[in-house]
This record gives C-alpha cells, sequence and structure tokens, in this order.
C-alpha cells in the first residue's frame, strides 16, 4: 500500500466513522528499513494498513497507537535498540526494541477519532440553532430517529412541539444514549415524562427544560445552553497512561503479551504460539522460530 493509497484509506474510514492511529515516521536513522514520510493506520483491532517499518517496529507501533487511541492523545513513538523503555512529560515514549537491526524510529501517532455524533429531531426554530451551533464546533449531525440512531450517538434532541416526541426520547432511551434532552417547559416536560412507556430510571435520564439554566432567551441563546449542557455531561476519555517497561518476567498490560524470547510487549492479538496451554506472542517470525526450536530454552530463563 503506498501512501496515496494510505490517505485514501484513511478517508474512507472517517466516512464510515472507524476509529483509527495515523502513523507516520519523522525521523530515521539508518539502518532501518523506513524512511521518513513513509505512513500506516492502526485499526481497532491491531491490524495495521500501510508501512512504518519491518515486523519487529510494527510490534511496538501497534501497543503504543492502541493506548494512544485509548487515550485520545497523540504520542510521538521513539524505537529504539539501545535506549531503555521510558516516558517523559513532552508526551514522548521510547521503546527498547532488541529485534532492529540498527537506527532508532521516531514515529507520530495520531488518533483518528469520529466527531461526537448528535440527532437533532423538529423542525422549531430551537431545532435549527442547535443544529447550526453543533455543526460550527465541528460536531457531526445524525439521520433523523428513532430507527436510524446510530449507535454512537452522544446525544438526542427533541424540540418538535409534540411531533412524534415521546417515540424519539422512548427509542433514545432505550438504546442508552448518553444525553437525552426535551426542549419544553417544566409543566410538559413532566407531562410528556409522565406518559412515556419506561422505567423511572429512564425517565431520569430524560432533561427537561433541555440545557443548562444560563437564563436563556432566544432560540440561539437556548441552543447554546444546550450544547453547553451536552459538553457538561459527555464521556472524558482516560488520562494517558505511563509507558510501561517490557519485561519477561511478571503479568503483561492487559491486552497484551511479552515476547518470552527479547522481552517486548507485544498486542495479544499478534504473531503468538499456544505451547502447554499458554498463549505466548512474538514481535516478529525470527523470535517466533526461536521459540520453536527450543521453548524450555527460553521459559526456564
Amino acid at each position: 500500500m503506498n501512501q496515496a493509497e494510505v490517505r485514501a484509506r484513511a478517508d474512507e474510514l472517517r466516512s464510515r466513522r472507524v476509529p483509527f492511529v495515523e502513523a507516520t515516521v519523522v525521523r530515521a536513522e539508518r539502518p532501518t528499513s523506513a524512511k521518513p514520510g513513509d505512513g500506516a493506520l492502526v485499526l481497532a483491532d491491531g491490524s495495521i494498513e500501510g508501512f512504518v517499518g519491518g515486523e519487529c517496529a510494527e510490534a511496538s507501533v501497534t501497543v503504543q497507537a492502541l493506548n494512544a487511541l485509548d487515550a485520545a492523545q497523540p504520542v510521538l513513538l521513539r524505537i529504539s535498540p539501545d535506549e531503555p523503555t521510558a516516558a517523559d512529560p513532552s508526551g514522548t515514549i521510547t521503546v527498547h526494541n532488541p529485534c532492529l537491526s540498527g537506527g532508532t524510529l521516531e514515529i507520530f501517532l495520531e488518533p483518528a477519532l469520529p466527531a461526537p455524533l448528535i440527532v437533532v429531531h423538529g423542525e422549531a426554530p430551537i431545532a435549527r440553532a442547535v443544529v447550526a451551533l453543533a455543526e460550527r464546533l465541528g460536531y457531526a449531525l445524525g439521520p433523523g430517529p428513532p430507527a436510524s440512531l446510530a449507535p454512537d450517538t452522544i446525544a438526542v434532541v427533541v424540540a418538535s412541539h409534540g411531533r412524534d416526541e415521546a417515540a424519539v426520547l422512548t427509542e433514545a432511551a432505550r438504546r442508552g444514549v448518553p444525553y437525552i434532552g426535551l426542549v419544553a417547559s417544566a409543566r410538559r416536560g413532566a407531562a410528556v415524562l409522565d406518559a412515556l412507556e419506561l422505567s423511572e430510571d429512564d425517565r431520569r435520564r430524560i432533561r427537561t427544560p433541555a440545557g443548562l439554566d444560563i437564563g436563556a432567551r432566544t432560540p440561539a441563546e437556548v441552543a447554546l445552553a444546550i450544547l453547553a449542557e451536552i459538553v457538561s455531561c459527555r464521556p472524558r476519555p482516560p488520562a494517558p497512561a505511563p509507558a510501561r517497561a517490557p519485561t519477561p518476567a511478571g503479568e503483561p498490560v492487559a491486552g497484551t503479551l511479552v515476547d518470552p524470547v527479547c522481552g517486548m510487549t507485544v498486542h495479544g492479538e499478534a504473531r503468538h504460539v499456544d505451547y502447554e496451554g499458554v498463549r505466548y506472542g512474538f514481535c516478529g517470525s525470527g523470535c517466533q522460530q526461536a521459540f520453536l526450536a527450543d521453548p524450555s530454552g527460553f521459559l526456564s530463563r
């Protein structure tokens, strides 16, 4: 896959709202096979499309790219055959990779996450104001409910003056949408909730009147209050995890395995061998073949 194909594939994944990490080589010391400008995409299942180095480098890229995706934070990854694994406050993570033929690679890992998806039901002035402001804030606008609610919808705002609002609110609640807002007066909103065939817990999840109480009067101000409330209650990504030194001893990080030959931490779905009921992962074919030739020799160390 050449770089034009990598870029085209990235555009396709974005259009399908598929999260991935864009890995770009920014520095390469000889005799590494990668060169600055080489790039690849790392998907959430650990697969790599493109080229950022040999299979041993890819093993390090996969683990750190998935960490970056989980934390929703970019990372500068330094892969070195000589330096110990470490992390510094600037966001650079150095990974010791004893399998490299020589030289050091620096790869920028940038998570590409779909824009938060909001669905607005209704054609009222407030509904149109919410749509306009959400677009300016970088949110994605999803198709209308109830049947077409996407699974990653983070908010449903109902501003329809009663039209189909019960069906939309019920569907959003049953699908577990994190934020559900009904634009209505406190009195009418309470009456609408009482009539819904939902559990009490689900009714309490529907916010009405929708929006923070900021004294909003105009449709634009109400839209601001609603978007502020959505921002205030949306899930926060976890803090970036510190780098962990790969070591043959001890338990590997959840979702990873430790290569018994070189000690590298590798993705749990990467190259592996099941031996005497235990799964062992490998950074590449060299370590895998060495292990298969003498498993007990490596496991007794």
